[in-house]
């Protein structure tokens, strides 16, 4: 046991009177501090350390040290506060402005480093994106150096019990297309069209009074999702949980007076619903209403998760749900959760009968606070920046034997965010295991984290960094899955394409492979040895979505060719695939290849959008046997099976895209690498299958996908934006503070 110096109570935190009074001297039990990151506390901290626990002087700065006792700095959250956000200066050779002042959280935790001659910092974090891009050679005279994670970043796994954002929102490297569980339903009556007039436009302000129609009222997806928690509950009752806590977080404004009106309508519809089924007088309507959530959206939701092994419970029959509901609905609390309000989450003072509760409120909800039970989730508000996103979703975590009945209401836009965000942080993730894989250090791995096409922009906003952007596409997949809705632009792509493949000449039908004991066949043909410039001119031509974050064409010509000249790059395959039986595309006079079937991932007014475009085996349509084996065997050595990642992890039986882009780049036991070897894929899509109201005049949408190898070569592509583009990365990727 160690010693300490603080405790979980609520002036347990390291204050005046403990520094006053606390001593230490060298003994065998290590002491234990566990601090807010707090302006106040710190200094305190560091100020006791400096005055009472030092024993010498640096030989350089002069400060007062500790020599005697090392120190280990366990930073939680550790994105959050402890990133220095200003702007430190770097000279032409990369050295830093030595007098820089880093933001005061930042500027705390480094001093009390360097008041230790022996430490060690270590942080813990979800969300890792703002870490990866503190800048390595960040260092001041008297803080010493940065935060970065030098030595180390390690993926930690969870167990198969914890729902984490892949299985909520699904990857786009599965092959089904990012599914995620059947949880998450988009709301769109919260606000106008506009988005700004409703119950809760997005810029409201804080004298803001939320109405439906001009009454006083809540939107029919809130009153929906307040019936949901109730339903949940009910089941949570039937299968032996009742005094277990659930908890519903809504969550729509960060502001308190806003937050108060929110809760006087959601007292008001739940007292009517009370006062309905206590008395079993007028009941029927509501009865009605709840009954038809209960069979359209439980039970069917039910069926298409029975088969995962998270669920074991049947859904009960209506009928018993029916009758447990007037005890349900009474038991349930409404709460204002904010800085001003004196509600309280006391699930301690209910945990041998269960808290049902109804958690209003904004910041508090935020990050940190744990919602016990948390079956139901309205979420309406938005942030642009990935880690505060990601941190606000408190649907994540554990939910054992009720993950059936939980349910997520938001809008679509934060919908696709979540599920951008997802995939951001699973590629990260993936960088982080192949870097630990090659045994390299951060600091070593660096310049391949910092290559991330979308991860580098949200840290140069967010790090206030210079306007421009330096990208690497070596080793990436990029693939159009935001395409224009317009016949216009959608004919100009299609001929673009058309005029392209006929330059190339007659195509061969794409070889049947036969591998690991099965076939693997497509319809479609393709081209050998094609020149780097026949390529970058067709993506000169075609015309990529402004959304398409992860595809400009113009940025993905220039890298193309800045690569041809040192040499890589400069051998493409080219192939068209399609679908069998299904109405041909065209493209290619000497082949019927069919129309594939993509539908829309979400409805938006100006693009078609889609989840997954590729198929994963598509990119070793040209390796041979050997680099496919080669790239299957690095597959399964990299594989580690982590059930919050998938929902049936199995050891794979064909290769991934990471590992036959990196045996492409840099071989692998033997195989020769062909960093001078790329892949264009193209895929035409039927319009009528799109279900974003093409009709029988829209051409086949070409989209496209590109397999980069990976490389050696530090090949960057400066990508200089004026200031109407910045702002519109800042008004997309939320660059304010």
């Amino acid at each position: 046991m160690p010693n300490y110096a603080t405790n979980r109570s609520n002036n347990g935190d390291f204050s005046t009177s403990v520094a006053r009074n606390l001593g230490i001297s060298p003994e065998e039990r290590p002491w234990l501090f566990v601090v807010k990151k707090n302006k106040t506390v710190l200094e305190r901290l560091l100020r006791w350390i400096r005055d009472h626990v030092a024993n010498a002087h640096d030989p350089v700065t002069g400060q007062k040290i500790v020599t005697n006792l090392p120190l280990l700095l366990i930073d939680d959250e550790a994105d959050h506060a402890s990133v220095d956000t200003g702007e430190q200066i770097y000279d032409s050779e990369g050295k830093p402005d030595e007098e820089h002042l880093p933001t005061t959280i930042n500027r705390l935790i480094r001093r009390i480093l360097t008041s230790f001659s022996r430490k060690a910092y270590v942080g813990y974090t979800a969300t890792p994106f703002a870490n990866i891009f503190i800048h390595e050679k960040g260092w001041t005279k008297e803080e010493g150096p940065d935060l970065f994670p030098s030595s180390f970043i390690i993926n930690l796994g969870a167990p198969s019990t914890y729902i984490g954002p892949a299985k909520i929102f699904g990857l786009e490297s599965d092959e089904n297309g990012a599914n995620g569980l059947p949880l998450v339903r988009p709301v769109d009556d919260y606000a106008s069209g506009d988005g700004l007039h409703g119950w809760m436009p997005q810029n409201h302000k804080n004298n803001h009074v939320p109405l439906v129609n001009d009454v006083a009222d809540i939107p029919d997806s809130l009153k929906e999702a307040i019936d949901a928690f109730m339903l949940a509950c009910a089941v949570r009752h039937l299968r032996g949980q009742g005094q277990k806590h659930s908890s519903m977080l809504v969550h729509v404004t960060r502001f308190n007076n806003v937050q108060k009106h929110v809760f006087d309508q959601i007292e008001q519809y739940v007292r009517h619903m009370r006062q309905r089924l206590q008395r079993r007088i007028d009941d029927d309507a509501i009865n009605d209403r709840l009954q038809t959530l209960y069979e359209r959206d439980f039970i069917s939701s039910h069926d298409k998760m029975k088969t995962s092994s998270l669920i074991v419970h049947e859904m009960p029959l209506w009928g018993a749900v029916k009758i447990i509901l007037p005890e349900i609905v009474s038991d349930v609390q409404i709460k204002t959760i904010n800085g001003t309000a004196k509600d309280v989450l006391d699930y301690e003072e209910h945990k041998n009968t269960g808290l049902k509760v109804i958690a209003i409120g904004g910041d508090k909800l935020a990050r940190g606070l744990t919602l016990e039970g948390l079956c139901t989730s309205y979420f309406l508000r938005a942030s642009k920046m990935y880690d505060t996103l990601m941190q606000m979703g408190r649907w994540f975590g554990y939910r054992p034997d009720y993950l059936d009945v939980c349910r997520l209401y938001t809008t679509q836009e934060l919908i696709e965010w979540f599920s951008h965000i997802t995939n951001a942080a699973e590629e990260l993730r993936e960088e982080f295991d192949q870097m630990v894989s090659a045994g390299a250090t951060p600091k070593e791995y660096g310049l391949k984290v910092q290559s991330h096409p979308i991860l580098l922009i949200t840290s140069r906003l967010k790090m206030r960094a210079a306007k421009s952007l330096f990208l690497s596409f070596s080793g990436m997949l990029l693939e159009t899955i935001a395409l224009y809705r317009d016949n216009t632009t959608l004919k100009k792509n299609y001929d673009f394409t058309r005029d392209f493949l006929q330059r190339l000449g007659t195509p061969l039908p794409i070889p049947k492979r036969y591998r690991n004991g099965g076939g693997q066949e497509w319809n479609g043909c393709l081209w050998e040895n094609v020149d780097w410039q026949e390529v970058v001119s067709f993506l000169g031509v075609y015309r990529t979505h402004p959304d398409a974050y992860k595809v400009r064409g113009a940025l993905i010509s220039e890298f193309i060719s800045s690569m041809a000249s040192v040499g890589e790059l400069t051998n493409w395959t080219v192939a068209v695939i399609g679908a069998s039986g299904k109405k041909d595309a065209g493209l290619v006079p000497s082949f019927e290849i069919g129309m594939l079937k993509r539908k829309k991932k979400s409805i938006q007014e100006n693009r078609y959008s889609i989840g997954r475009l590729m198929s994963p085996r598509d990119e070793g349509i040209d390796l041979d046997d050997e680099s496919w084996n080669a790239a299957l065997e690095k597959t399964i050595a990299d594989w580690k099976p982590d059930p919050t990642r998938t929902n049936e992890p199995k050891e794979p039986t064909e290769p991934n895209g990471p590992a036959i882009r990196e045996i492409k780049g840099h071989g692998y036991k033997g195989v020769q690498a062909h960093p001078e070897k790329g892949l264009l894929l193209l895929y035409p899509l039927d319009p009528l299958e799109a279900e974003v109201g093409f009709d029988v005049s829209t051409p086949p949408v070409i989209a496209f996908g590109i397999s980069f190898p990976g490389s050696n070569k530090s090949v960057k592509v400066e990508y200089k934006v004026n200031s109407v583009e910045w702002t519109q990365w800042e008004k997309q990727y939320g660059a304010s503070e």
